[in-house]
This record gives structure tokens, C-alpha cells and sequence, in this order.
């Protein structure tokens, strides 16, 4: 029973610290105040070490030793990497979704396209972003492939301060169109056309990128509150 204690606390410090992390609430290249934040959630410090070492080996902290955890900076070359193996499974899941996907799973795919075009003139920037990671896990959920999810998922949280700013910056209307142009293949079975239109949705070029994170960082650090918080904020 108390190992299943123990469990349940450093899941809940997980869950909270990497909601902090994908967030930026936690700055990037900062060092983790250990004792302010075991005060803070309300733990010892044995359950918050163990979700930092999780949230580690996920690729949202770093350690150094003798110097504790530090929120990991936001790196053009990883990010570009991330795209990269987002472009990978995602262009595989197309392929295989048009071979394996049913005429339901599609009716489902088409119903959430549809309340988020709705949501796209005047949903918040949070509900814009997560409609649109909802788009792209569900597609790949579509391979019924659990660990090509899964990665998927990670790598959206990594990446999520790039899709506010195209959010903010006015990208949404283009992705949403892209999107059904995407469904549209999936419903003629063309695995191929639906990971051509992928393949061009998801490329980024380094020079984008190095844009991007220069912008995260100007929004990270120029007044109150996180990327999605401003986001709200100007609304």
C-alpha cells in the first residue's frame, strides 16, 4: 500500500511540474529551486527528485551534478529535430491509418474537425493549440499503434510554445484547411496523397525555427505570465 502511495504522489508531481515546464513557467535554462518546490506541491523531496529524473529522461529538464535540475533552454537544433521525427511518424501513421482506420473512426475524426473550425474565429489560442495536437494524435491513433502515440504525445508538449505563436501569428485558418484536405485523402484510402499533404503541413526549415525560438523567447520573457497565458491575455 505505501509503494502505491508513493506512486501515486510523484505521478501527481509529475503531472504538475511538467504542466509547469510545457508552459514555461518554469523559464528556460532556469535552475528548480528543489526546496521551494517540494513547499510549494506540498512533498518531501524523495517524490519530487523522482518526477525531475522522470521529467528528464522525457526531455523537459536537464541535470548537471553538483548543480541540481535546470528547466532545458529552448534549443533551435532539438526542435528542429523534434519536427523532423514528428514529420516521421506522422507521415508513416498516414499510410497506415488509410490501410487500417474504419468508416467510424473517420466519422469521429470528421465530427472534431468540425467543432474545431468552428472554435477557429474566436476560441482562445489553448483551445486552438490543443485542437490542433487533438487532430494530429487522433490521426495517428488512427495506425492503432500505442507507441507511435505515445511519442507523439511527447513531442507535442516539447513543441508546444512553436504552435502558439503560429496561433498567434495567424497560421490557423491555413492548418484548418490542411487538415481537411488531409481527411479527404484518408476518406479516398489514399495513404500516399494524405502523407504527401503531411509531409508539406508538419516541414519546417532551420531558419524558421531559429525565428521561432527567438520569438518564444521574447514572449516568455517580456511581461506577466507564461506563452499561454499572454496568449489569452490578447484575446
Amino acid at each position: 500500500m505505501q509503494r502505491n502511495v508513493s506512486t501515486s504522489v510523484v505521478d501527481r508531481v509529475y503531472d504538475a511540474l511538467k504542466a509547469q515546464a510545457v508552459a514555461y513557467a518554469l523559464k528556460p535554462g532556469s535552475r528548480l529551486n528543489e526546496g521551494e518546490l517540494a513547499r510549494s506541491l506540498g512533498v518531501s523531496r524523495t517524490p519530487l527528485r523522482e518526477a525531475m529524473n522522470r521529467l528528464t529522461a522525457d526531455g523537459f529538464l536537464s541535470f548537471s551534478p553538483n548543480q541540481g535540475f535546470f528547466r532545458k533552454p529552448l534549443d533551435a537544433r532539438e526542435i528542429f529535430e523534434l519536427y523532423e521525427l514528428r514529420q516521421v511518424i506522422e507521415v508513416a501513421a498516414a499510410r497506415i491509418g488509410a490501410r487500417r482506420a474504419d468508416a467510424a473512426q473517420l466519422d469521429e475524426l470528421e465530427a472534431f474537425l468540425a467543432v474545431s473550425v468552428q472554435a477557429a474565429d474566436n476560441g482562445s489560442i489553448d483551445e486552438l493549440v490543443s485542437f490542433d495536437e487533438g487532430f494530429h494524435e487522433r490521426l495517428v491513433k488512427l495506425t492503432g499503434n500505442s507507441e507511435m502515440l505515445g511519442a507523439l504525445r511527447n513531442i507535442n508538449e516539447r513543441i508546444r510554445f512553436v504552435r502558439w505563436i503560429d496561433m498567434e501569428n495567424g497560421h490557423r485558418r491555413s492548418t484548418q484547411e490542411e487538415h481537411l484536405r488531409i481527411l479527404a485523402a484518408l476518406r479516398a484510402g489514399d495513404g500516399n496523397g494524405a502523407a504527401a499533404l503531411l509531409d508539406g503541413h508538419i516541414d519546417r526549415r532551420m531558419d524558421q525555427i531559429i525565428a521561432q525560438v527567438r520569438e518564444g523567447y521574447a514572449r516568455i520573457y517580456v511581461g506577466p505570465g507564461t506563452v499561454g497565458e499572454r496568449a489569452q491575455e490578447s484575446e
